[in-house]
């Protein structure tokens, strides 16, 4: 299933101004990664996927439309799932797009 190109231009509207961005076809989707980290992206399941960290799990869980990432039968630790209403839902999605942020400014550059 391919992305969501709408849900692809809501993220890239929300990481605009941030440097070192770029963008990244994998898993199905079109993924946002800074400095080489992944971000957030519109997946190919018709929604979104952003990377909060672990310790930013519970807090994101609560949003509604959340739910953690699972790739085959294995939980990703970190990675919450965004459905279709809250990739649209410019506060619930920016929301998330903020925790990835601050979880992502703490990892070093990938080369």
């Amino acid at each position: 299933m391919a992305y969501d190109e709408s849900h692809a231009a809501l993220l890239r509207a929300d990481l605009a101004a941030l440097p070192g961005v770029t963008e990244q076809r994998m898993f199905g989707g079109l993924f946002f990664l800074q400095n080489g980290n992944m971000l957030a992206g519109a997946s190919g399941r018709g929604g979104g996927m952003v990377r909060v960290g672990p310790d930013a799990m519970s807090a994101a869980l609560r949003i509604e439309g959340a739910s953690q990432v699972e790739m085959g039968r294995r939980r990703m630790k970190g990675f919450v799932s965004l459905d279709a209403e809250a990739m649209a839902d410019d506060s619930r999605r920016r929301q998330l797009v903020s925790m990835a942020r601050a979880f992502v400014a703490t990892l070093p550059p990938k080369a």
